[in-house]
């Protein structure tokens, strides 16, 4: 068969005196992260001869030698490969030698030839050799927004199809200059074969708009006007890597305010952008982890506590974070962002570029007509952003880095899982939603997509879903969603004509957390959480779970309670409460004197809510814990609404210093009956039927601890003294029931895990008693990291 002379096989035999081939092929992380560059060094440094290429299954290399050098290049391939690359499998087997007369880097092999394997690197933070030669001012690519190279700069963001070569990315229509196109071809440059490979002379520029799109200026001198419009207080919308964000000064409370009228935002915290690390240290408390994870590659949020002194000259207004201890604080982590911050030489407000509940814009035509009410003005670029990518945030909890949004520099590297699946997607939540696409042993997570309340944003989802699998060359033979009918992802899963399964909601996140621990069954789980659709038709949130290798069984949950309103009650914690108390005191519970929040409550909205719990209709039961936190917050009067997911759990924990409150309040563990998880497609009340006798079910009952918060309110215990008993007598129950379920493995998932004070304390606990606590790492405990837990159901879930 004839090829083109792009497409060529290694050159004929010229030589029979090299004694061995050896044909190697690797997976993993080793497109775009300088792998091929290095081979070829090392092939030249060792005297071999052959090639190395690109392929839609990783990297294939054909070397020749003598087999003692063969044996050094395979152990140092191992050793000394590039920083970001990860291999996953190499296969390798000797061959005839074929006489290649050098080492040479040949063409990738074309888009779809084979089945694509390779790992898409996640975008990657500018590295210091870049940043150097950009505020040098002798160097061509002084001030130059797009510096990159091997170690550094946009990958998932670019790419449009593997193998990961220029023409397969946005930067195809960006052709080289003679400067960049020699390092690209020069072996001993870091820009060996630097696919984004540009500068001011061929590359992309920067350029300053109106709100009307109307040209201010370009290349530096846009930059130097966006810096200034910061100083005055202006909202900028800067065009980054994944997406755009919005930026004001931190400093400027009216500006922040602005801000969040703007883009209809009232109370939940924004993140910031520092200057430097050093800046950073001058207001929040920082250790070697947090340090280190805002430094990574990744360069994610990291969630900080702030000093109760902070460099006056740097701190942020009040209204960044309301009523919060701690900043979502990142660094820059592209050369446009590490140029901008140097010249406005502050903090500045770098929020996600859209309207609440809306994707995040990543066109700045589409900006200029979704964010034209919000920014004064635009800073953007004309490098295509091929696929959004939001901020990853990051919380180091235990002094371990815990993913709570997994995005850029993180997607969409895969979670290895014990067991194999067949090829499928994972369509995950509704709320915080991600999906994902396995095969074999691997998942791949989307970046995150956010909550599927508007049409628009289950369009984004549907594009990832079909985009992720497209890039992967993935085609589905099954589809996994959440049980709950009503779930834009279920929707969807259900429209896509494949066969489908579904995983109960708490199941998905212990099985999340176990695969990417790397664990089998058995193991106990304890999953708390908002809300999710239980087997029985009621609202799950407080759960004890007990995966063995036969089946998944509800040995214990926290007894439940009435939600008047349903969802009215999950955006208004005092409803909650109200729920609390009538199943304690019944209607007594609406005379309570010391409950300060019912005065609060117009007549007309009482009688409302009595009439519900009276008669039933729009009343959901609910076990969850995540409304236990919203009641506590609402009895102590920190929260009487949820503006954003978990707000009132924030405020609680915000209350109280760990460590200054060591005592609790009593609870009792009813024997009660454990049962069997069904995963049909729809609710199965009828399964609840059959206990099982060998499972020691139980019941959490925290009325005494309610009754006990009610009795220190009476006597005017302070309320950050209440707060601290409260999530004291959280960590006991687990205590109590892992106990109880007689596992030595316990798994900690659901949203209420990224309650800093709830998971320290409990693992520190539980290792004092000698369980085994696992916790999330790489993928969130909340929603977005249900579509792992629904992939892996097929590798490590129950066999029967």
């Amino acid at each position: 068969m004839e090829m083109s002379a792009c497409h060529q096989e290694p050159p004929a035999a010229v030589s029979e005196a090299l004694s061995l081939r050896l044909r190697t092929t690797i997976q993993g992380v080793v497109q775009g992260v300088g792998f091929r560059p290095f081979v070829y060094r090392l092939a030249r440094e060792l005297g071999l001869t052959g090639w190395v290429r690109n392929t839609g299954r990783g990297v294939t290399i054909e070397a020749e030698g003598a087999e003692e050098r063969l044996r050094e290049f395979q152990l140092r391939l191992e050793a000394e490969r590039p920083p970001h690359a990860v291999f996953y499998a190499r296969e390798a087997h000797y061959l005839e030698p074929i006489g290649y007369e050098e080492f040479r880097i040949l063409p990738s092999d074309r888009p779809g030839a084979g089945e694509n394997s390779a790992w898409v690197l996640p975008d990657i933070a500018s590295c210091p050799l870049c940043l150097q030669e950009v505020f040098d001012p002798s160097n061509r690519r002084y001030l130059y927004p797009f510096t990159n190279c091997t170690h550094c700069g946009p990958r998932y963001t670019i790419i449009e199809a593997l193998p990961y070569d220029r023409p397969n990315t946005s930067m195809k229509a960006f052709e080289m200059c003679p400067a960049c196109r020699a390092e690209y071809e020069d072996p001993a440059d870091r820009r060996f074969h630097a696919q984004p490979n540009a500068c001011p002379v061929c590359g992309p520029h920067a350029a300053l708009w109106d709100g009307r799109g109307e040209l201010l200026a370009e290349r530096s001198q846009a930059v130097e006007a966006a810096a200034a419009a910061l100083r005055e207080g202006r909202i900028v919308a800067v065009k980054g890597l994944g997406g755009f964000h919005l930026m004001v000064r931190a400093d400027a409370a009216e500006a922040v305010e602005r801000l969040r009228r703007r883009k209809r935002r009232e109370a939940k915290p924004f993140a910031l952008m520092f200057p430097t690390l050093e800046s950073v240290r001058r207001v929040c408390f920082l250790d070697e982890v947090e340090a280190q994870s805002l430094t990574s590659p990744a360069a994610p949020i990291v969630l900080l506590r702030k000093l109760e002194e902070p460099d006056a000259a740097l701190a942020p207004a009040e209204s960044v974070a309301p009523g919060n201890r701690f900043l979502g604080v990142m660094l820059p982590y592209t050369p446009l962002h590490h140029i901008l911050l140097r010249r406005f030489g502050a903090p500045v407000v770098a929020t996600s570029g859209n309207l609440s509940d809306e994707p995040i814009c990543i066109d700045e035509r589409e900006a200029l007509e979704r964010l034209g009410g919000v920014a004064d003005l635009f800073l953007v670029h004309n490098r295509p952003i091929v696929r959004h990518a939001d901020d990853s945030i990051v919380r180091v909890i235990h002094g371990r880095e815990t993913v709570l949004r997994r995005a850029r520099g993180f997607a969409p590297m895969p979670i290895l899982v014990p067991g194999e699946t067949p090829p499928l997607l994972a369509v995950g939540a509704h709320v915080k939603n991600s999906v994902a696409v396995a095969r074999g042993n691997q998942v791949f997570l989307s970046q995150h997509i956010g909550d599927l309340e508007t049409a628009a944003a289950r369009r984004v989802m549907r594009v990832v879903s079909e985009d992720l699998q497209k890039l992967l060359d993935v085609q589905p033979q099954l589809v996994a969603c959440d049980a709950h009918p009503d779930y834009g992802s279920t929707i969807y899963a259900g429209e896509l004509g494949l066969p489908l399964f579904t995983v109960q909601h708490h199941v998905a996140h212990m099985l999340a957390c176990m695969a990417e621990n790397q664990l089998r069954p058995p193991c106990a789980g304890v999953v708390w959480d908002g809300s999710g659709m239980g087997s029985d038709g009621t609202i799950w949130g407080g759960e004890f779970l007990l995966l063995t290798e036969k089946a998944v069984y509800r040995a214990g949950h926290f007894r439940m309670f009435p939600l008047p309103g349903v969802q009215r009650a999950f955006r208004d914690p005092r409803r909650s409460a109200l729920g609390v108390l009538y199943e304690l005191y019944g209607e007594e519970a609406f005379a309570l004197g010391e409950v300060g929040f019912l005065s609060k409550l117009s007549p007309n909205e009482l009688q409302i809510v009595r009439q519900l719990l009276r008669s039933g209709r729009n009343v959901a039961r609910t076990s969850s814990v995540g409304r236990l936190f919203d009641a506590a917050a609402a009895l102590l009067g920190v929260a009487d609404k949820n503006q954003f997911e978990g707000q009132a759990a924030v405020a609680l924990e915000m209350l109280f210093d760990p460590g200054e409150e060591q005592d609790d309040y009593p609870f009792k563990l009813l024997d009660g009956p454990a049962r069997r998880i069904s995963m049909l497609s729809r609710p199965d009340p009828d399964l609840c039927i059959k206990e099982e006798a060998s499972i020691p079910g139980f019941v959490v009952d925290w009325g005494p601890c309610v009754k006990g918060m009610l009795y220190d309110m009476r006597r005017l215990l302070g309320a950050w003294r209440i707060s601290a008993k409260f999530h004291n007598t959280l960590v006991q129950v687990i205590l109590a029931a892992a106990r109880r379920l007689g596992q030595n493995r316990v798994i900690l998932s659901g949203g209420c895990f990224q309650n800093h004070y709830l998971i320290k304390s409990a693992v520190t606990k539980l290792q004092a008693e000698g369980f085994r606590p696992f916790w999330h790492q790489r993928v969130p405990p909340n929603d977005g990291g249900i579509p792992l837990g629904q992939a892996a159901w097929l590798s490590i879930g129950p066999v029967s």
